[in-house]
């Protein structure tokens, strides 16, 4: 475990819309963060609506403004996302300053940036980065553990999937996470397989979950931060996925990936669709409020199974809204941070950044724990 530092927490993206839920968060768990973010005036009025705390202008088209934000011994806390397009200046000032680095982030291509590029850098700098640390990807990381830890050594294949009940309306979603979904279909994605990283289009697989009594859900497979992280919990992993439900519609959206993939192989075309994407895919433009978020929660399973295919382990989450639960989950892994909670340096995953149990209490208190299997 790293020792305690002087430092702050530094909430960088403070005005978009996980920021304001992530400030209110440390400010409900007795935390006085820099808020932080590219515009003066919502910066001021947030932070009166807070109790008056201290604010400061950056932008990631001025990196030397991010940078500025913080110094050693920090934790800095980025919701400014796509991270793809605006992620870099925020890692980047960490490293070069000696903080601590956790972000939102659901995008594959931005999360395997901090595992492979990043990662060595911090272990060099002597700081964390817990890219994901959100609903993307935490409840499956700690899934995956516990379900890793029941199923013992035998373990060497591993599925885990993500549903939000009651949601699924464009009102139950964010721009910001609009705008990384859009861009997260045009890039190539990963996965563990043969006791490796292979990169693979997203949507390669779809798997049916029972959630309820009698009741499957079909989930595409997904990019995410699993696949880095919970290898090192289980040296004999050999196969690992994760999976986002959409019910039938996931089978369509793996047939467009199947498609859009071999569209963008041709010469020139990932680059175009991405500027069609930032053009196109507007990211200030709020998320659910407190009634909608009320009315969804979350889910997450994890399953486990040994070479011969038999069912080891089975483990259940759920809980509050996925919103709900960034912003707290985000402010616990701050907090903890900032009192020297963290077991490691370079990229980790919240399993390894915190021990399981710590990360099971933590999660716990942001809104989901372990549910009772459906009968």
């Amino acid at each position: 475990m790293l020792h305690a530092m002087a430092g702050r927490i530094v909430l960088f993206g403070a005005t978009g819309y996980t920021g304001r839920l992530t400030a209110r968060a440390l400010v409900e768990r007795g935390a006085e963060p820099l808020l932080a973010a590219r515009s003066e005036q919502p910066l001021r009025t947030l932070a009166k609506e807070l109790g008056g705390l201290p604010t400061q202008t950056a932008d990631v088209n001025v990196p030397d403004t991010v940078a500025a934000l913080v110094g050693p011994g920090d934790v800095l806390v980025s919701t400014v996302g796509p991270f793809v397009r605006w992620g870099t200046p925020a890692v980047e000032a960490a490293l070069a300053k000696g903080a601590h680095y956790i972000d939102s982030t659901g995008e594959g291509q931005f999360i395997r940036r901090v595992f492979e590029q990043w990662g060595p850098r911090a272990v060099a700098a002597g700081v964390g980065l817990l890219t994901a640390f959100g609903y993307d990807f935490v409840p499956g990381n700690l899934a995956g553990g516990l379900a890793l830890r029941e199923a013992g050594p035998s373990a060497t294949r591993l599925q885990i999937a993500y549903f939000a009940p009651g949601g699924g309306r464009p009102a139950d979603v964010s721009g910001g996470t609009r705008a990384s979904a859009a861009g997260a279909m045009i890039e190539p994605g990963f996965t563990w397989r043969g006791g490796r990283i292979v990169t693979e289009r997203g949507g390669a697989r779809v798997k049916r979950f029972a959630v309820e009594p009698g009741s499957e859900i079909a989930a595409v497979s997904i990019a995410a931060s699993e696949a880095f992280a919970l290898p090192r919990l289980a040296l004999g992993l050999r196969e690992l996925d994760t999976y986002l439900g959409f019910g039938r519609a996931s089978y369509a959206m793996a047939a467009v990936s199947a498609a859009s993939s071999a569209l963008l192989a041709l010469p020139g075309a990932r680059p175009l669709a991405r500027r069609v994407v930032a053009r196109s895919v507007r990211t200030s433009t709020g998320g659910p409020d407190e009634r909608l978020r009320a009315a969804s929660g979350s889910l997450v399973l994890a399953r486990a199974f040994d070479d011969a295919g038999e069912l080891l382990a089975s483990v259940r989450l759920s809980g509050v809204n996925v919103y709900t639960f960034t912003a707290s989950i985000l402010a616990w892994g701050a907090m903890t941070t900032l009192e020297g909670g963290l077991q490691g340096t370079g990229a980790l995953g919240p399993c390894d950044a915190f021990g399981l149990d710590a990360l099971e209490q933590g999660a716990a208190q942001a809104g989901i724990a372990a549910a009772a299997p459906p009968v």
